[in-house]
């Protein structure tokens, strides 16, 4: 067997690193789309920040189209280049437009450099949300998703937008206790609303599952099972916001997905993540060991196999080494991720049965072997964290 070329080693590296990083990284688990940066972040970096209107366009066919006249009617963040003015020339060519617009702009070289502008809606409560959101920036992660809470649902995409974007880059326990007070019968009528777009479904799940009671755990259910809501990208938010609200039923509910063959892929791996988050989450609505129970169903699971084998390494369960070495070479998991993650698997397993598999490997393709071994110092090498800092 070829030893991998510098190449696809790096490319290799490339995917741990970047997998490893946004593992680390704190985002909520349930948030699948919208990660981009938000308001208040671009608030902080810009120079100025204004609401106003756009006129005299004037195009003189440069890269950037030409000028446009920027009327400046609200100053949400001020800079010494425009106090006192109530119109600037902005170095872009900007089509007459109808609405108002926020506009974020740096300084260079002496000159404005407007680099975002969010036209503003009629009736848009959106520079009510960011002046907000401003005032609140220095207080707890709580304190500020509990502000944004009442604008996820704003008519105004640009606001409601940007209000999941908090949520989105924010961690689990960053909400987890401030959704407890949250009222559950809005939240429901979200998730009921036929409006509110799929890749939302999780978040709004995961906040009801800390507030709601038996007949959101019917909702959660009955979204679950409709054919139509599981094509959403939310089915694990649901899944995990049924299991904190009815623990015993939904875990029984999970093993029947992830052990049945003929259920969808999405929904098993829907399952399967749902299992990661409670044993990284909340350990306290399924023990650990029930846990390791429902993942050794997926082993049995060709197409999925791989991911319950990575899942059972990480959580060094090495009990689990005997079936998992049994896997290999089985005509239905004959598959080469399958046995590159046995091997995985076995290199840092400590039982004497998979040392004696790895030398067996080694003699049989020693190249294969040390790849592998190369590949998981380096994911193990990324993951790690960084050295305490020394006065």
């Amino acid at each position: 067997m070829k030893r991998l070329s510098l190449g696809i080693v790096f490319t290799a590296v490339l995917a741990t690193a970047s997998w490893a990083v946004s593992a680390r990284a704190l985002c909520c688990p349930f948030c699948s789309e919208e990660r981009g940066p938000t308001l208040v972040g671009d608030f902080a970096q810009a120079a100025m920040v204004m609401v106003g209107t756009f006129g005299n366009a004037k195009f003189d066919g440069s890269l950037e189209g030409g000028t446009t006249d920027f009327q400046i009617e609200t100053v949400l963040k001020t800079h010494e280049i425009i106090k006192g003015k109530k119109t600037i020339t902005l170095p872009r060519y900007i089509a007459q437009t109808k609405n108002k617009f926020l506009v974020f702009c740096d300084v260079y070289k002496g000159m404005i450099d407007p680099y975002r502008g969010v036209e503003l809606q009629p009736g848009s409560d959106l520079v009510k949300y960011l002046s907000g959101a401003v005032g609140v920036k220095d207080k707890s992660p709580a304190e500020r998703l509990r502000y944004c809470f009442d604008f996820l649902n704003s008519a105004d995409f640009e606001t409601a937008i940007d209000a999941y974007r908090e949520y989105a880059k924010a961690d689990y326990a960053d909400y987890k206790d401030m959704a407890k007070k949250l009222p559950p019968d809005v939240i429901a009528g979200w998730l009921r609303d036929e409006k509110t777009a799929p890749y939302r479904y999780g978040l709004y799940a995961s906040l009801l599952g800390h507030c709601g009671g038996e007949e959101h755990a019917k909702l959660l259910r009955s979204m679950i099972d409709d054919p139509e809501k599981r094509k959403g990208s939310g089915i694990d938010g649901l899944l995990a916001a049924y299991v904190m609200l009815k623990p015993k039923e939904a875990w029984g509910y999970i093993q029947g997905l992830v052990k049945d063959d003929k259920e969808e892929f999405l929904m098993r791996y829907a399952a399967l993540r749902t299992m990661r988050f409670l044993w990284d989450q909340r350990p306290d609505l399924v023990s650990k060991e029930e846990l390791v129970k429902g993942m050794t169903l997926i082993l049995d699971q060709p197409d999925m196999s791989d991911f319950g084998i990575e899942d059972l390494r990480k959580w060094k369960r090495w009990e689990q080494t005997d079936r998992i070495l049994d896997i290999f070479g089985k005509k239905t998991h004959d598959i080469p991720v399958v046995r590159r993650a046995v091997l995985r698997f076995a290199l840092q397993s400590p039982q004497t049965r998979a040392a004696a598999f790895v030398k067996q490997q080694r003699t049989r393709d020693a190249d294969w072997v040390k790849d592998t071994e190369e590949l998981l110092k380096l994911e193990d090498d990324v993951q790690a964290p960084p050295p305490p800092k020394t006065k």
